[in-house]
Order: structure tokens, then sequence, then C-alpha cells
């Protein structure tokens, strides 16, 4: 019995560094199988779309938990896992990505950033829309604010894909796709960027509709800027298209008879009606001005700078909106230049010379009707006769060698008289000014040309 004894006490301490040596063999064994069926799970999912994807392994026990977007999806993706060779049991935590009724997404821009809100229906279109969205709007910081959600309409990609496109084209807005119903709000960032958006939803595809549309096109503005120092008249902005363009080119070239027309206009659509009946007038009244400014934008016609005399300015408040067209608004602000030091006559002379010879007094064909292309002129002339106050002064009135000779000497006379009258109107006393009509009597050039004849049918101021 003691020899039973000592043997026993002999050979159990060498149990434990076995049983120990056991237990790391059976956990490593256990670690590696439950690493290997893990593995091989996930790679048997891997063509499956899911979101929020775990898989976990106790023994050859699995449990897997995701979103799935279908219910075949899901059902499918379970059978996966349970195929893999080596899984007893598939704890399954498996359950469907919510459904949004309605399903909504949206696009929203402001000064910094664009926005991507709402729902998409799997990850691959939301990645879709943001490498878009950062590829086509310049660099703009782009945030994703989309989650997932069953429930989208059909070709959803295709549609937010070509809203997405319209969002470059808002200076600030949104764009919301609520199941097949678009609405749009802000402001275009261009001007034409409004008919182009409304021009691309047209291609939304069949039961798709625009529910509302509420893009404002940013204010359609043209300026135009006399300035005295460089003899220029600038013009900047737009014009409807390329005949109103040139007409309006053509008219501040008739109206400012000494100044360079520089003209940097561009042709947009977005225009005002009546645009042009009301910009036509407005630089006739610019041309009046010694240094001035016109804004129009939309259809307000802002104008502002010196007149050369008080009733220029006068006339040129009271009368700038008589001939827009009915719904536009006019502001004139007009202050008077200051009164030029006086001149002797042979200076006086010198000026209506000068000034005569870079354009002439205009009167409609055949009357004796001085045409509004010639306000600017005839206020310079009268800016001048107002420095030779003690001076009197022959307007002299010319035609060209048509027509009948007794005809054409009482036109000249009543279109000397014409110029009198209007230097009258303006302020300067009648007694200074003595009409005289010369017909065709002294003519300037030849008149077997368009241009001889043009350059006798003419206004002369002779200073007495």
């Amino acid at each position: 019995m003691h020899g039973l004894y000592r043997w026993s006490n002999k050979w159990w301490p060498g149990v434990i560094p076995l049983v120990i040596f056991w237990g790391i063999a059976a956990w490593t064994s256990t670690a590696t199988v439950e690493g290997d069926l893990a593995a091989r799970s996930n790679a048997a999912l891997k063509d499956t779309v899911l979101d929020k994807r775990r898989i976990s392994v106790d023994g050859r026990d699995v449990t897997f938990a995701a979103n799935a977007f279908s219910e075949d999806g899901r059902v499918s993706a379970v059978a996966s896992v349970e195929a893999v060779p080596g899984v007893r049991l598939v704890n399954d935590e498996t359950r469907l990505v919510p459904e949004a009724k309605p399903f909504v997404w949206s696009a929203e821009r402001d000064v910094i950033r664009v926005t991507l809100g709402g729902s998409s229906p799997l990850p691959s279109s939301k990645s879709k829309l943001m490498e878009a969205a950062k590829a086509n709007l310049g660099g703009v910081e782009v945030a994703d604010q989309m989650g997932l959600a069953r429930g989208a309409p059909p070709r959803f990609d295709s549609v937010a894909l070509l809203l997405l496109d319209q969002i470059g084209k808002l200076k600030d807005g949104k764009i919301t796709l609520t199941d097949t119903k678009v609405n749009l709000s802000g402001m275009a960032r261009e001007l034409g960027g409004r008919e182009a958006i409304a021009a691309a939803l047209k291609n939304l595809p069949e039961g798709y509709s625009v529910a509302a549309n509420d893009i404002e096109a940013p204010p359609y503005v043209f300026q135009a800027y006399k300035d005295p120092v460089a003899v220029t008249v600038t013009l900047t902005g737009y014009v409807p298209d390329n005949n109103v363009h040139a007409a309006l080119a053509a008219a501040a070239g008739r109206k400012f008879f000494s100044e360079k027309v520089v003209d940097n206009l561009k042709a947009s659509v977005g225009a005002p009606s009546g645009f042009a009946a009301a910009v036509v007038p407005a630089l006739g009244a610019l041309s009046r001005l010694s240094t001035g400014t016109l804004v129009v934008s939309d259809r307000e016609v802002k104008l502002s700078g010196d007149a050369l005399y008080d009733a220029a300015a006068n006339q040129i408040r009271g009368g700038l909106g008589k001939d827009f067209p009915q719904g536009w608004q006019y502001k004139a602000e007009i202050s008077v230049k200051p009164a030029a030091a006086p001149v002797d006559a042979t200076v006086c002379q010198q000026l209506f010379a000068d000034i005569l010879s870079k354009s002439r007094i205009r009167f409609e064909s055949g009357k004796a009707e001085i045409v509004s292309d010639s306000a600017g002129l005839l206020d310079r002339l009268i800016e001048t006769a107002m420095r030779c106050p003690s001076v009197n002064i022959e307007i002299a009135g010319h035609t060209d060698g048509d027509g009948d000779e007794a005809a054409n000497q009482t036109l000249s006379e009543k279109r000397a008289q014409a110029v009198v009258d209007y230097l009258v109107r303006a302020g300067l006393p009648a007694n200074r000014f003595l009409p005289a009509g010369y017909g065709s009597t002294q003519p300037v050039a030849g008149n077997d040309t368009e241009d001889g004849k043009a350059q006798n049918r003419r206004i002369e101021f002779v200073v007495k």
C-alpha cells in the first residue's frame, strides 16, 4: 500500500504540463478553424450586396448579421453562409434595410458646398452620385448625408445623375426627387441657366415629371458708361440676340457723336419684354450727359451723371421714362456739370466748328423735325453758346442739290428755325440767334455721291 502511494506521488505532477499543452493545442486548433470559417463565409458573400455585414464564429457556429436590400437577397446571403463547408449552424441576425415611403433624394447647393441628402437605394448608388458630384461640380465641396433605404423608383441612378447635372447650373438652390416627382428652387448661376435646366428636364424618363420649377434667373443686366476723359462709351452686359446687338451698337454710334463706342456686349436668352425699346431711349438720355452711367437690370433703368446745363437736367429727369414700354421702371440721378469758363468770339467759333466736324444735326427725311439722335450734339452746342453770351450767332441751314431749288430753300429755312427754337427752349435768349436758309447754293462737297450729299445737308453755327 505504501508502495502504491509512493508510485503515485511520482507520476501525477507530470500530468499538469500535459494538460496545459493539450489546452494550448485545442485553443490553437479552434482559433484556426474559426478564422478559416470566418474567411470562407466572407468569401461566400463577396458578390452579395449587403450593408453593415458582420461575421463572427464560435467553434463551427456562425453568427451572421447584415442589412439586405431585398428579401430574396437576404435569404440568398444566409444560404451562402450555410453552404460553407465546416459550418454547423448559422445564427441568422440579418434584416432588411428600412423602406422609405415616400422615397426622397435631394441635392442642395449653397455658397460653399453641395450636400447630397435623403435616401439612396444601394451603396453603389451612393458612390456613383458622390463621384459624379466631385467630378462635375468644379472642385466644390461635396457632403454626403445620404442614407440607405428600399423603395427607390425605377431608373433612380440615371434620374439622380441627370438632376445632379442641373445643380451645376445653380448659384444656390435645391433639387428634390420625391418618388417620381421633381421639385426645383433657387437661382441660376448664369443667364440662360434657367432655360438650360428646363430643357434638360425634358429628358426625364417616362413616368417622371416636374412638380415645381421655381428656378429664378439672375438679373438681366445691360450697362453703358460714358467717360469724358477717355472719350469712350463702354457697353457691357447682355443683349437678346445678334440683331438687337447690331441695332443697339448702331444706335450708340449715332447718339454718341464724339466718343468711341467700346462694345463688350454678349448675346443671352432671358431678356425682359421690350428690352430694345427701353434701352435705345435710355442711351439717348445718356448721350446728353457729360459723364454718366446707365444700368438696365431686368425692367429697371437707372441713369446717373452730369448734364451740361440746368434745362437739360430737368428735361432728362422728366422725360427718361416717357418712351419706355409698359411695366418698366426708371430712376434718374442727374446733377449739373459746373459751368465752363467763358471764351471770346474767335474761340467760340472754333468750338462750334470742332463739334460740328464730328457730327451733324439730323432731321427726318425731307422735313424740319430734328431726330432724337441729335440731342447729345445739340446739348454740346448749347453749352458752347452759353460760354460766349456776348455774341450773336447765325444758324445757317443748307441742303443737297436734289429736288426743286425753291423747295430746298424753304426746307433749309425751316430747319434753321427748328434749331433756333430748340436753343430757345433750352433757355437761351432768342435775340442772340438768326435763322438763315441757303438751300443748295453753298455746297461743301459734290452732289454726285451719297456721301457728298450728306455733307451738304448741314446746319452751321456762325458767330457774328
